[in-house]
């Protein structure tokens, strides 16, 4: 059996290779250490000889014992995010002082030295080829290559990998513009195939990873959506409560990686009993720690090289807001303080926690099939464009993992089939506020009654683990609000009562105090719960959610026009709204646009047909989602324009996805050639996950 990509045999290199790598880095970082040292963070040394003899202590003590070490202590290293790895280099460093004359290392040194030292390395590497992971697989790892080869399986194994939200022709520009050279390669040398699929609607990760992972994906409408029956209560697909809620209905037990299967970085499991950071098992503490964690941490340099590629990566983002804002480039949203950071954590470190873990489940060769998700193409692409210079940045720096997994092939005897596919794409263009300067729950307000409570939730489409990132931040800023509310409350009583005391006192008779008993003070809105509310507004990129809860069955068209007669004139009117879809007691689902109607249940057009620029199957998948239990009273998507490739997304998001229209409903696969996935024109997320689960299970039968 031949492994599907092109791989050379590994070499064992040179004594010369390994003496020229090891002085370089030795004088690397002593100057990593001298800097550190000149900077009076609690690093002192007599001289630069005491460096050498440090770092060169260090080196032995690293090469020798840190693979026993970062074993012993993983559940440490695992449960500190990395910090531990610091901590246990800068007690390595102290310990050696105790030893080494003219050395004294304390505070801050403790954790700055062995960044300082990376940093060097790191910046290094990227300017002369160490060949590093070599050296890493020869020196660290031989013992687990070694012991795979003895006991290597008679079958492949598939490796599965997402880069969330990358459209197909999106990809291609990537290949053909130089951005994605390794998939280039697999394609020129025909071990691969790419072709197109289409999502179901909604085109976002929840819907697609759970048909993907767990053949299905019911139920599902879009990112969040209402539970009537539940108290009004708003599933989100990332949230940490309702994902594993989520995964419990989906799940039969037999998903994608329920046999001896590993996830990584995904929204929900397939059924595998090996998962890092998934979403639906996050909640569960002890289900973060899992010994595939060793291949992160066994290179003692690699988390201080990730922080610092981390921090680069948030700095490029900061750069790049100042870029976009003297060059005014538009559509352009506000990025704020924090996002950059969230970028970073999904465009570096959670890419490399994939690749590591990856290698790592490759060069064990015990696993079957893996499937992991690469998420900083999507979280860049949501906030810059889905073709800025920063959205193919973070394409390059994933194609280079794969090349790095590519790599690791030579150290395993046993074969493995890598495929690269998309969950969903993205389609840019301004949003719907920046272009009308009002959002789909002010137009919704407009329609209904004032009297009507509203609650609306139209925040970022954070897919993946943004929310990990900004959830703290957002309920900080939500108790300081609420704290400023009540002072501001407070406030009002004190200055009511002054009033009430001063209009009482003879002193205040004059026109001064005839203007401020007068006057009417205008109060902010009381805000109100989604359980409060009689009416809840949603958005998934494009796609709107209209939910009138003050019934707990979905309305129908006629009682809606009864009800609310202003509301679906008034939204079809809008010239950013495309279509809606409601239910119709005569007719059935009813597709309503400015110029039309579209009788989905008997595919009768009266006037224009409003889906027409929405895709041959539109009708196919709002026939579905008509079916749905919780189907909004009204579903909304936004206006396509075919010529421009852009919708307007309800969410501020410059490239979105959730809706119909574009690219967003037309993600990829790349796959091994003799698969022949192009002869099946796959639609929807449930049926790719029958392709991929009819290939996987032929795989098996070859045992």
């Amino acid at each position: 059996m031949t492994k599907q990509v092109e791989t050379e045999s590994p070499e064992k290199p040179s004594f010369i290779k390994f003496i020229f790598r090891t002085i370089v880095i030795w004088i690397a970082e002593v100057i990593g250490f001298i800097i550190i040292a000149d900077m009076s963070v609690g690093l002192t040394i007599n001289s630069w000889e005491t460096a050498l003899i440090v770092v060169g202590i260090l080196g032995v003590i690293n090469a020798l014992l840190w693979p026993i070490l970062s074993r012993i202590f993983l559940p440490f290293l695992v449960y500190t995010v990395g910090i531990g790895s610091l901590l246990i280099n800068g007690f390595l460093i102290w310990l050696i002082s105790i030893f080494v004359p003219g050395i004294i290392i304390e505070g801050w040194a403790l954790i700055l030295a062995p960044v300082g030292m990376s940093l060097i390395t790191t910046l290094l590497s990227a300017v002369v080829t160490l060949d590093d992971e070599t050296s890493y697989y020869r020196l660290v790892l031989h013992r687990t290559i070694k012991k795979a080869n003895k006991k290597t399986k008679n079958y492949p194994g598939v490796i599965l990998l997402e880069i969330d939200g990358l459209s197909e022709d999106i990809l291609n520009k990537a290949i053909e513009n130089g951005h994605m050279p390794t998939l280039k390669s697999w394609l020129d040398s025909k071990s691969h195939k790419v072709t197109s699929w289409e999502t179901d609607l909604s085109s976002q990760t929840g819907a697609s990873q759970a048909g993907i992972l767990h053949g299905n994906n019911h139920n599902l409408p879009a990112f969040r959506w209402v539970e009537k029956g539940n108290n009004n209560k708003i599933m989100v697909s990332t949230g940490l409560h309702d994902a594993p809620v989520i995964e419990k209905r989906i799940s039969d037990g037999k998903g994608l990686l329920s046999f001896n299967g590993a996830s990584r970085s995904n929204l929900f499991s397939g059924d595998a009993e090996n998962a890092i950071f998934t979403y639906s098992k996050l909640i569960n503490i002890r289900q973060f720690y899992n010994d595939t964690w060793y291949y992160f941490y066994s290179n003692p340099s690699n988390f201080a090289r990730i922080l610092l590629l981390f921090l680069f990566d948030a700095l490029m983002d900061f750069i790049s807001q100042l870029i976009h804002w003297i060059k005014n480039i538009k559509p352009r949203i506000h990025r704020g303080f924090v996002y950059p950071f969230v970028r970073a954590g999904a465009n570096v470190f959670m890419r490399e926690v994939n690749t590591c873990t990856l290698i790592g489940d490759i060069l064990a060769s015990d696993m079957d099939i893996a499937y992991s998700t690469y998420l900083g193409y999507d979280e860049i692409a949501h906030h810059s464009g889905v073709q800025d210079p920063d959205a193919f940045y973070a394409l390059r720096g994933i194609d280079k993992q794969f090349k790095r997994l590519q790599n690791s092939l030579k150290y395993t005897k046993r074969p493995y089939y890598l495929v690269v596919q998309s969950d969903h794409g993205q389609t840019n263009g301004a949003t719907f506020k920046q272009r009308y300067g009002i959002t789909l729950e002010d137009l919704v307000r407009e329609l209904l009654p004032e009297e009507l409570i509203i609650y609306s939730e139209l925040s970022s489409n954070e897919d993946h683990f943004g929310q990990a990132f900004t959830r703290p931040i957002d309920s900080s800023k939500s108790y300081l609000k609420d704290k400023k509310d009540y002072t501001v409350k407070k406030s009002r009583d004190l200055v009511d009562n002054t009033l009430d005391n001063i209009k009482k006192s003879p002193v205040g008779k004059g026109k001064v105090l005839e203007y401020i008993q007068d006057y009417e003070i205008s109060r902010k809105p009381l805000k109100y719960t989604a359980e409060e509310s009689e009416v809840i507004v949603l958005a998934s990129g494009n796609l709107g959610l209209i939910y009138l809860t003050q019934w707990t069955e979905r309305l129908s068209y006629e009682e809606i026009k009864k009800l609310f007669p202003d509301l679906i004139p008034g939204l079809v009117q809008h010239e950013g709204i495309g279509f809606i879809m409601v239910h119709s007691l005569e007719w059935g689902p009813l597709a309503i646009g400015k110029e039309g109607i579209y009788y989905l249940k008997c595919d009768r057009i009266e006037g224009d047909n409003p889906l027409r620029d929405f895709g041959e199957n539109a009708r196919h998948h709002l026939l579905r989602t008509h079916k749905f239990e919780y189907v909004p009273d009204i579903l909304v998507n936004s206006f396509y324009n075919p010529d421009k490739n852009e919708v307007a997304a309800f969410e501020e998001l410059v490239g979105s996805h959730g809706g119909l229209g574009g690219g967003q409903s037309k993600p990829f696969i790349m796959y091994p050639s003799h698969w022949n996935l192009e002869d099946d024109e796959i639609i929807g997320a449930e049926h790719l996950h029958r392709v991929l689960k009819e290939k996987i299970n032929r795989i098996r039968d070859m045992k």
